[in-house]
């Protein structure tokens, strides 16, 4: 059964514990790094940044809007879980006012009136999550599940929509490793353990889930499962929903435990329902997962190719002829060459051109070896120089810091975001070189020059995923020169053959493009779904759904 947390060391004025992210910045203040004075004259030179105006709230100076949660609600919240699971405390509110994309933290920044759940709730029991949702349908009240807080599309903004409040439902008791079933090599995990508490829990048991998405430190089990998340060794054990063997997920229709066999023939798999529904469905409560033993072995080795095409082609006779790499991934020439520009050495002098590509191995020492050798074999033949295993250790050490890179550049006044999307391997250049020229067009048409960054960061037999990176300088307000510039990427995406989104979720971002997507019948199935499932339509509004 899952966990309770009592209110540890949170400000004074907080009453439940705080969620393990800033409030105004991704991850922990402490793992910060301000912008070195070469960097700074660089983005001068390259994009006319020259600092913000003024200076950031702090987070007593911050106004929220009033909490619109009748006193009647709260109090009866505070019989289903306990009155110290409940509060409609500014100071529990804010962090859990959104997620971490840059609209988000440039919100955070400013000293106009913030939106916020009107309350937030930690449940403790699945018959506590069913009695709120079951309140909170007959109130007319929005409830927006909360994990991480890691979202970078709107997934967790508290839309309140035509509902009378919105509560933030944090998972963060659901936290135990449920069941290890060491011959089956399945675990069943709490939605709300984070990435390194469910790898420490498993660890200790001799296993490992392998699941390492940027967002891995702070993102939970429930979070990788509601939006299809995909991790950096992918390519050796898959995205998440791969690894997903069952799931218990609490609607306000009732309860649902889904997955019985590995594999199984009785009608559709209900299970793809609730992976990727984003909180809209259901709250997911526990996950049963595929999990392996530790690897006994590591091995690491970085490639550089001349150009992005020959990298592209290399990664892609590696996908398809099965020769087994744990991470395989490859920056285009502007990543590769801004990267070394902007963060701590990479690959020293011997990554000065060209396209840098990171491989890495695990397993026995007899698989390792011979995934590496067939692999290497496979990147010389495609015009590969191997630059050894130090760039590819440098990248893993690093390779969850990015965001705060991105605070530090939003601090000095430059634009910096992400996106990302995936196509077939013949269609790969078309869609990275139209989502380049939509950004870089629509960053020009509010005054700022920019890079725009890209990279391959998953890969399968038939195509792979692209993960652009944008720079910037703020102009006007950053909010809308960026979502102009959103708008002009997902327009070419969806005009050049890419999807929405690969792994970064629907979310409320992407919501405008998903009729698109799956098509007007789609939307009309899982309208059907949801109305099915949530009658009072109050789980994530705004999200997902058209």
């Amino acid at each position: 059964m899952p966990s309770d947390m009592h209110p540890g060391s949170a400000p004074a004025a907080a009453k439940l514990p705080l969620p393990p992210m800033s409030w105004d910045a991704w991850g922990d203040p402490a793992l910060a790094k301000p912008l070195s004075d070469d960097i700074k004259a660089l983005l001068e030179q390259l994009l006319g940044v020259s600092g913000p105006d003024g200076s950031a709230p702090t987070a007593d100076e911050v106004v929220l809007r009033p909490s619109a949660l009748p006193e009647q609600d709260l109090s009866a919240l505070a019989r289903i879980v306990g009155e110290w699971n409940v509060s409609a405390a500014d100071a529990d509110r804010l962090p859990r006012a959104g997620g971490k994309s840059t609209p988000d933290l440039l919100r955070r920044r400013s000293r106009e009136p913030q939106n916020a759940p009107d309350a937030v709730v930690l449940p403790g029991t699945e018959e506590e999550i069913a009695a709120v949702l079951a309140h909170c349908s007959r109130r007319r009240i929005a409830v927006v599940p909360f994990g991480g807080g890691t979202s970078v599309v709107g997934g967790v903004d508290p839309i309140r929509g035509a509902f009378t409040a919105v509560l933030s439902l944090d998972l963060r008791r659901f936290d135990a490793l449920l069941a290890l079933d060491e011959v089956s090599g399945e675990a069943v995990l709490g939605a709300g353990l984070t990435g390194p508490q469910a790898e420490e829990l498993l660890a200790a048991r001799g296993f490992e889930l392998g699941h390492y998405p940027q967002s891995f430190r702070y993102a939970t089990v429930g979070g990788f499962a509601a939006t299809r998340s995909s991790g950096q060794n992918s390519a050796g054990y898959g995205r998440f929903d791969d690894m997903v063997r069952g799931l218990r997920v609490v609607t306000p229709a009732g309860a649902l435990d889904l997955g019985r066999a590995p594999a199984s023939a009785a009608g559709p798999d209900l299970r793809q329902l609730f992976i990727g529904s984003e909180g809209t469905l259901g709250v997911i409560t526990a996950v049963r997962l595929r999990v392996h033993p530790l690897p006994a072995v590591k091995v690491h080795e970085a490639w550089s190719f001349p150009d992005f095409a020959t990298g592209a082609a290399a990664l892609r006779a590696v996908e398809q002829q099965g020769t087994g790499p744990t991470v395989l991934r490859l920056s285009d020439e502007i990543e590769t060459g801004v990267n070394l520009a902007m963060t701590e050495k990479i690959g020293g002098d011997q990554v000065a051109a060209g396209c840098l590509a990171v491989t890495v191995f695990e397993g026995t020492d007899e698989q390792t070896r011979a995934r590496h050798e067939a692999t290497r074999a496979a990147l010389l033949a495609a015009g590969g120089s191997s630059l050894g295993e130090e760039p590819a250790k440098a990248w893993e050490h690093g390779r969850f810091n990015a965001p705060y890179l991105r605070d530090a550049l939003l601090d000095c006044g430059a634009l910096c975001e992400t996106l990302e999307t995936a196509t077939d391997w013949s269609n790969l250049a078309a869609l990275k070189t139209a989502v380049t020229a939509a950004l870089q067009g629509a960053l020009q048409e509010s005054g700022s020059t920019s890079l725009v960054m890209c990279h391959i960061s998953h890969v399968y037999p038939t195509g792979a995923s692209l993960y652009f990176t944008v720079l910037g300088a703020q102009q006007g307000d950053p909010i809308e020169q960026w979502a102009a510039a959103k708008q002009a990427a997902c327009d070419a995406i969806m005009a050049t053959g890419g999807t929405i989104t690969h792994h970064h979720a629907v979310g409320a971002d992407h919501r405008p493009w998903m009729a698109q997507e799956i098509g007007d019948l789609g939307v009309a199935i899982l309208r059907a779904v949801k109305n099915t499932v949530d009658p009072a339509g109050i789980l994530n509004p705004g999200k997902l759904i058209p």
